[in-house]
């Protein structure tokens, strides 16, 4: 008798194991056409690094949202020359690709690794972000400011 009661329950216990499986699978294919249909995400900006050269340049780090991947980022350096009493763009760069990056780490503590600039002309500038807590930083890239433009260094 309780060979055939053990053989019920394993049976039973299959057949609930695949009716959750079954359940879970449909849940999730259901949220990812919602996600594909979805509209795109606001656009969203963060500055995580700036630094002042003097009377001669402006140098900052933005990170921008994706609009297609709300994960993703991408990382723009813009520098800026004082023209009268107002700062004013002169260039603007895209630190490696665009969307390349993880939105939450570039957006958290310890996001900037380095960040170093020299106010000489040409400026030397050198930029490592976080590419997410466990790999660790990037790569240091390494630019040089000239007249206001940036040029890789």
């Amino acid at each position: 008798m309780s060979l055939v009661r053990n053989q019920y329950r394993n049976r039973t216990r299959r057949a609930a194991t695949a009716a959750v499986t079954l359940l879970m699978a449909a849940g999730l294919g259901s949220a990812a056409a919602g996600a594909s249909s979805a509209a795109t995400v606001p656009a969203q900006t963060r500055q995580i690094a700036s630094s002042t050269l003097g009377s001669d340049y402006k140098i900052t780090l933005t990170a921008l949202r994706s609009t297609e991947d709300e994960y993703a980022a991408s990382v723009r350096l813009q520098v800026y020359t004082k023209t009268g009493s107002a700062w004013k763009e002169s260039d603007r760069v895209t630190v490696g690709d665009v969307d390349g990056w993880f939105w939450y780490p570039l957006t958290g503590s310890g996001a900037v690794c380095e960040f170093s600039t020299a106010s000489t002309e040409p400026a030397p500038l050198t930029v490592s972000l976080l590419v997410t807590p466990s790999i660790g930083c990037s790569e240091a890239t390494h630019y040089v400011v000239k007249q206001g433009r940036v040029f890789a260094g």
